[in-house]
C-alpha cells in the first residue's frame, strides 16, 4: 500500500510505515500545486499531512485515495466535504495533544497574571522595575471558565484545580453528573461561562456549530479586566469584538491561533488582534508541538494506518454518516460459498433499489455466514422469493422496516 507523506514526519516513524508493509514517499515540503502532482503521480491510498492544507482539487486529482489522516486532533485544513464527495475516509488523532495544549493554556494564563512578557522584555532593556511588577492578582480562588469539555478542556480544568482555581464550564456533551464528577460548575451555555469567570478558556473544535459561537455578545460579557484565552481554533471567536474589547474595557488575551496565519512554518504576520492597541500575548499555534505530544501523534498515525492495511477500517474517522438513508433491512442467512453475494445484489439491482450498508458476518468455522443489507427502500415478495430460492446455498431471507 502506498503512502504519502506531506508534512513534517519523524523518520522512525516512517520507518515503522515500511516495516508493516507501506511503500512510504515522504516530503515534508509538498503544498498547493506540487502536493496535487504528488498525489496524483504516487497513486496513493493514504495521504498523511499536519497542518498541510488538503483542497478539492488535490482530492478530484486523486485516483486511488482513500485515507487521509490529520496527524493532529482538528481537521479544519481538510476539505472533508469534497473527501466525502468521493467517499476518501478522513481520520484525526484526538485528545493525543491534550496535555500539551493544557501547558501552553495555562502558560499563557500565568504569563497574563504576572506580566512575565513584559518582566522579560523590561529586563533586555536594562530596566528594572519591581515596584511595577509586584502588582499581580493570582490565580488561586479565581474563577476558570472553559467552554469546551473534550479531553484537552478536561486537562485545563485539573490544572486549574491544582491551581485552587473555581472551574466553571459548558460543553455539548458535558452533563451535571459528569460535571459533579470533576467537581466543576455546569453553566448553560458560554454566555453564562463569560458572565462568571476571571479567565476564559476555549477549546472546541471547529465545525459550522462551533464557528463564531464566542460572539461579540458572550465577549461581551466578561469582567473588566479579564483574560480571554484561545489556543484552540481562530473560527470559533470574534477576533474583531475581542480585539475592541482589549482597549474599551481592558481585556487582556493570550492566543495561539489567528484568523490570518501564515501558511507555512515562516512568514509575515500582521492579524488586526496584535495592532488593536491592547495587551495580547501569543504564540506560534505551537499548542501541540512538544516532544510528547508529537510522539503520541506519530504513534496514532500509524495505528490509523496499520488497522487500515490489515482490516479496512478506519478509527477516528470524522466523516461517517451519522444515519445513512436506509429504510429496511433484509436478512440473509447462507452458506459461506462463491457467488451468494453476487446472486443477492444482482436481484436488489433489477429491483432498482439501493443499499446503503452492507455486512457480511462469517459464523464460527466458517461454513456458514449472514448478510444484512440495509436498503432505501423495501423490496417486493417476489424478489425476495427469488433471492431465497435462486442459490441453493441460501437458508433464508427475512425483510424488516428500520428506523421511523
Amino acid at each position: 500500500m502506498k503512502v504519502l507523506i506531506a508534512d513534517k514526519f519523524d523518520a522512525s516513524s516512517v520507518e515503522a510505515l515500511r516495516a508493516c508493509g507501506c511503500q512510504v514517499e515522504h516530503d515534508a515540503a509538498l503544498q498547493g500545486d506540487p502536493l496535487r502532482e504528488a498525489i496524483a503521480k504516487t497513486n496513493c491510498r493514504v495521504l498523511i499531512v499536519r497542518g498541510t492544507r488538503v483542497t478539492a482539487e488535490m482530492l478530484e486529482a486523486a485516483a486511488a485515495l482513500s485515507v487521509v489522516v490529520r496527524a493532529g486532533a482538528g481537521v479544519n485544513s481538510i476539505d472533508v466535504a469534497a473527501a466525502s464527495r468521493r467517499s476518501i475516509l478522513v481520520a484525526n488523532c484526538p485528545g493525543r495533544n491534550a496535555v500539551a495544549v493544557a501547558e501552553l493554556t495555562f502558560g499563557l494564563i500565568l504569563a497574563l497574571d504576572r506580566r512575565i512578557v513584559e518582566n522579560v522584555t523590561d529586563l533586555r532593556q536594562g530596566i528594572w522595575n519591581k515596584s511595577e511588577y509586584t502588582k499581580a492578582r493570582g490565580l488561586k480562588g479565581r474563577t476558570l471558565g472553559i467552554v469546551g469539555m473534550g479531553q484537552i478542556g478536561q486537562a485545563v480544568a485539573a490544572r486549574a484545580t491544582a491551581f485552587e482555581m473555581n472551574v466553571v464550564a459548558w460543553s455539548r456533551s458535558l452533563t451535571e453528573d459528569a460535571a459533579k464528577t470533576a467537581g466543576i460548575e455546569r453553566c448553560q451555555s458560554p454566555a453564562e461561562v463569560a458572565s462568571r469567570c476571571d479567565v476564559l478558556t476555549v477549546h472546541l473544535a471547529a465545525t459550522h456549530e462551533t464557528k463564531g459561537i464566542i460572539s461579540a455578545d458572550v465577549l461581551g460579557r466578561l469582567k473588566q479586566r479579564a483574560y480571554v484565552i484561545n489556543t484552540a481554533r481562530a473560527d470559533v471567536m470574534d477576533f474583531d469584538a475581542l480585539a475592541a474589547l482589549t482597549v474599551e474595557r481592558g481585556i487582556r488575551v493570550g492566543l495561539d491561533v489567528y484568523p490570518s496565519e501564515p501558511a507555512g512554518g515562516k512568514g509575515e504576520f500582521a492579524d488586526n488582534i496584535v495592532r488593536a492597541g491592547g495587551v495580547v500575548y501569543g504564540t506560534h499555534h505551537i499548542g501541540a508541538s512538544t516532544d510528547q505530544a508529537q510522539s503520541a501523534i506519530a504513534t496514532e498515525t500509524i495505528a490509523i494506518v496499520k488497522d487500515y492495511l490489515r482490516s479496512g477500517t478506519v478509527r477516528n474517522c470524522v466523516n461517517l454518516c451519522a444515519k445513512t438513508p436506509a429504510t429496511y433491512l433484509v436478512v440473509v442467512r447462507h452458506r459461506n460459498r462463491p457467488g451468494v453475494l453476487a446472486h443477492t445484489l444482482n436481484a436488489i439491482s433489477l429491483a432498482g433499489v439501493n443499499v446503503s450498508e452492507m455486512e457480511n458476518i462469517i459464523c464460527e468455522g466458517a461454513e456458514s455466514a449472514c448478510a444484512q443489507i440495509r436498503l432505501d427502500g423495501p423490496l417486493d415478495a417476489d424478489v425476495l422469493c427469488d433471492i431465497a430460492q435462486g442459490n441453493e446455498h441460501i437458508f433464508a431471507v427475512t425483510q424488516a422496516r428500520i428506523g421511523t
